[in-house]
């Protein structure tokens, strides 16, 4: 049966719905990232197509938002992992900064920057910062 729940808890379809990649934190690796979520969501949109079509789009967006602000802000490689829930897609991206991101003013007379973690925060349903010995986790829920 499809929903039946394994050992773990965890549905089957969550599970065949999970990927993890690594970068090694340069910056040809935000177009890497973002390519490796591209796959992903084409993989996952066979068994279970996005519920408004936004959707697709806003999750590369958020990817490519990370991992740019990794490879400007963390120096080292960083590791992105995307898996099925019940209601969307969690996206994790570890990268090797203790600094907790913290929302920057838009000055776009200076250059621009400072918009993309606003707009993690906007398209997400949940953002969430864990420090850890190596760096940092960034857990971001999204709906699909």
């Amino acid at each position: 049966m499809a929903t039946e729940r394994r050992w773990d808890g965890t549905p089957p379809s969550e599970r065949a719905h999970e990927r993890a990649y690594s970068f090694p934190g340069e910056l040809p690796n935000v177009t890497g990232a973002r390519l490796a979520a591209e796959e992903f969501l084409r993989k996952l949109a066979r068994d279970a197509p996005p519920t408004a079509p936004e959707y697709w789009d806003d999750i590369l967006l958020v990817v490519t938002e990370l991992a740019a602000n990794a490879v400007q802000f963390a120096p080292g490689p960083f590791g992105l992992r995307m898996r099925r829930t019940f209601d969307g897609v969690h996206v994790t991206l570890h990268d090797t900064s203790t600094v907790v991101p913290e929302p920057r003013p838009f000055r776009p007379s200076s250059g621009g920057g400072g918009i993309g973690w606003h707009l993690v925060h906007t398209l997400c349903d949940q953002v969430s910062v864990v420090v850890v010995g190596d760096g940092k986790d960034i857990h971001v829920f999204l709906p699909w």
